[in-house]
């Protein structure tokens, strides 16, 4: 240590900070395994949780996007817990960096085990949209016997055939090797969702990425997508899948391919023929029906969980 430096914690001399300047001290966080402060929300109900949901973020996004989902969830009794991914929202990181796709999956598993310890013995579901469904995917497969039941709302399973030519695939490599950093340009808002209003929400949300996504962070989506395709067989849970046949980020053939190869027996696909990307962002009748759906989905499992806690 140099001459003159304070061997105090960083956490005394200078409080840690969000990316946005707001010291965590004031936060709700959580300390993850390289040290990293990320940002958690927590939505409960107003009476005695019957289960807990962890909801993972697409990319580029943050938690406090998923409020009308997980009001909905505590109207049900639900604990519905959340974290801003590292290099998202308001917890630290590069923005939009991850050295390994699986740091993603252990600070899930992390807060899960946490909120566990917090409720033990209550039913715990994943919820996970876009990137997040990626993660959720490989959380419950890390954790065959952990959770109730997963709901996946557009994940991403497959890469899109535009986006991952071989080409492209083979470029995106070399170029990770030279430009990690390299921008490949952003996404555009307007696939996003049909409703005008959700774009313009999206677009002007300081909180989400607006950035190019850079060629380091598309390696690690695609070994996500490598690494899942290995997984699906293993997964054993209940799934819910909902998907809009023309979605553009997360190609709809992902979820064929989890129906066809995951174990469950117990699996679903909903499918809106015109919606978009972010189908609880959708016009308010898709959006609507998406919740809806969800609702009778959870109080379903949830019941058939507990009957067979009391049997």
């Amino acid at each position: 240590m140099k001459s003159g430096q304070s061997s105090r914690m960083p956490e005394e001399s200078s409080p840690r900070k969000t990316p946005q300047n707001v010291s965590y001290h004031d936060l709700p966080h959580l300390v993850n395994a390289d040290g990293q402060y990320l940002f958690c929300r927590y939505w409960r109900p107003a009476t005695t949780p019957r289960g807990l949901v962890f909801v993972a973020h697409g990319a580029g996004e943050h938690c406090c996007r998923y409020d009308e989902l997980a009001q909905m969830l505590t109207g049900i009794n639900f604990f519905v817990f959340a974290h801003d991914h590292v290099g998202h929202g308001q917890s630290e990181g590069d923005r939009m960096v991850v050295s390994d796709f699986h740091v993603f999956v252990r600070d899930c598993l992390q807060h899960i085990d946490l909120m566990k310890k917090d409720h033990p013995g209550l039913p715990v579901f994943l919820l996970g949209h876009s990137m997040g469904g990626a993660i959720a995917i490989l959380t419950a497969c890390e954790r065959p016997n952990d959770f109730t039941g997963m709901v996946l709302i557009s994940p991403l399973v497959v890469a899109s055939p535009e986006v991952a030519t071989p080409i492209k695939i083979f470029a995106a490599k070399i170029l990770n090797l030279v430009m990690p950093n390299l921008s490949l340009g952003s996404v555009d808002p307007n696939v996003i969702s049909r409703d005008r209003k959700e774009v313009e929400s999206y677009t002007t949300d300081p909180l989400v990425y607006h950035g190019g996504m850079k060629v380091s962070f598309v390696i690690q989506l695609l070994n996500a997508i490598a690494k899942i395709e290995r997984s699906l067989p293993k997964l054993t849970l209940p799934i819910f899948v909902l998907h809009g046949s023309p979605d553009k980020l997360c190609d709809i053939k992902g979820s064929y391919l989890l129906m066809d190869t995951a174990s469950s027996q117990d699996k679903t696909l909903k499918v809106y023929d015109e919606a978009y990307h972010a189908l609880h962002k959708e016009l308010p009748e898709v959006a609507t029906s998406v919740l809806t759906e969800i609702r009778m989905w959870f109080l379903q499992k949830l019941s058939a969980a507990e009957e067979a806690r009391h049997s």
